[in-house]
């Protein structure tokens, strides 16, 4: 454990970040889908810095009933205020309530990192949403309104439609998709929008992040039976659907649908595809005419061939570095070693380490705190 931490400290020398912390996380028996995922948020810097903020508005920790987010809270702070400069860090009490929360995560088998991602973050909003109507309703009986924790004014309900709480969860991870349903006979444009904490992409072989993000966003062709019930029309019509991003959200997410349902096996198969992803992303097709520039920040790799077994690993980049993180063990790395997760161009390869979840930050995120 020393060892790899001096050695960490050696390769960055005078160049280590001042007030940075880089630990590897212990792993309690397939825990490594849950590492992986940690350091990814940890490195988030919006999402860690208000965290650790909303920490710090609690009044008296003890008080506080035990829940995922102050699990979370109290591992980033345990992180963020360590003496030593790198070591390793046993998420215990965070793995423990993952399991109570949520059976799923019970076993010692091998899980999904997106899954999990997805029930986190998703657990995450539910608590603040509770904690900011529970504080809401304190409040109306009280003085004049205080602010809520997370920093959210919402819209009172009498006769006025109720505004859905926006947490800081939401201002850092949430964009809204629009989807659109065109009627070939009368061609009335019927939009509904939704929102997103990620995007999951179906892949090909030998692509990039942008030819799927473009596969996204097709046409899509509604006859024979898929035919659209047109309002206008009053009857089901041949039409035209398409997903577009209306709000691109600060930090986007991009899972990558590697593991696919084999109907003829009668079981999923991991893709080892090549998909190429850059460190710099043009999203190309959002609403808004601007094109949104995004920067690569980590990512989470399955290594293994199949979807039942495996090793998660994250790669980071923190202060201009990338970082390699494998449970316990933190190591430097070379940006060009980002390159050796983007899958194989032959279907059995030696290399069976592939970019499972994408995370890039906006650059134009600071401009908008």
């Amino acid at each position: 454990m020393g060892a790899t931490g001096s050695k960490l400290e050696k390769a960055l020398g005078d160049q280590f970040p001042e007030g940075e912390r880089y630990f590897g996380l212990e792993n309690f028996g397939n825990t490594c889908y849950c590492n992986s995922v940690l350091q990814a948020l940890y490195f988030c810097v919006p999402f860690r810095e208000q965290l650790l903020e909303y920490y710090g508005n609690v009044k008296n920790p003890g008080d506080v009933e035990e829940n995922l987010l102050t699990c979370l809270a109290e591992l980033f702070m345990q992180i963020s205020t360590q003496k030593k400069k790198t070591g390793v860090i046993a998420p215990k009490r965070f793995v423990q309530r993952v399991k109570k929360e949520n059976e799923l995560f019970r076993g010692y088998m091998h899980q999904d990192a997106h899954e999990f991602l997805n029930f986190l973050l998703n657990e995450l909003v539910d608590i603040l949403e509770k904690e900011a109507n529970s504080a809401k309703g304190s409040k109306e009986h009280s003085s004049p309104p205080e602010k809520i924790p997370n920093g959210i004014h919402v819209a009172q309900a009498n006769g006025v439609r109720k505004e859905p709480l926006v947490t800081w969860v939401h201002k850092n991870f949430q964009g809204i998709l629009t989807n659109e349903t065109k009627c070939l006979r009368c061609e009335t444009v019927t939009a509904r929008d939704e929102t997103f904490l990620d995007l999951s992409l179906d892949i090909e072989q030998n692509s990039s992040i942008t030819s799927c993000l473009k596969n996204f966003s097709s046409t899509e062709t509604l006859n024979a039976e898929d035919k659209f019930f047109c309002d206008k029309c009053c009857s089901l019509q041949e039409a035209q659907k398409r997903m577009k991003i209306k709000k691109p959200p600060h930090i986007l997410v991009i899972h990558l649908k590697r593991f696919k349902y084999m109907e003829q096996l009668g079981r999923y198969k991991k893709l080892s595809y090549r998909v190429v992803f850059p460190l710099e992303l043009k999203l190309t097709n959002t609403m808004e005419d601007a094109d949104c520039e995004y920067s690569l920040f980590a990512v989470v790799v399955h290594v293994g061939s199949g979807p039942n077994h495996g090793h998660y690993v994250s790669l980071v980049k923190s202060h201009n570095h990338w970082l390699f993180f494998d449970d316990e063990n933190v190591e430097m790395i070379d940006e060009s070693a980002v390159q050796t997760s983007f899958g194989s161009a032959q279907e059995y390869a030696s290399n069976t380490d592939h970019g499972y979840i994408l995370f890039y930050e906006s650059l134009a995120t600071n401009n908008d705190h």
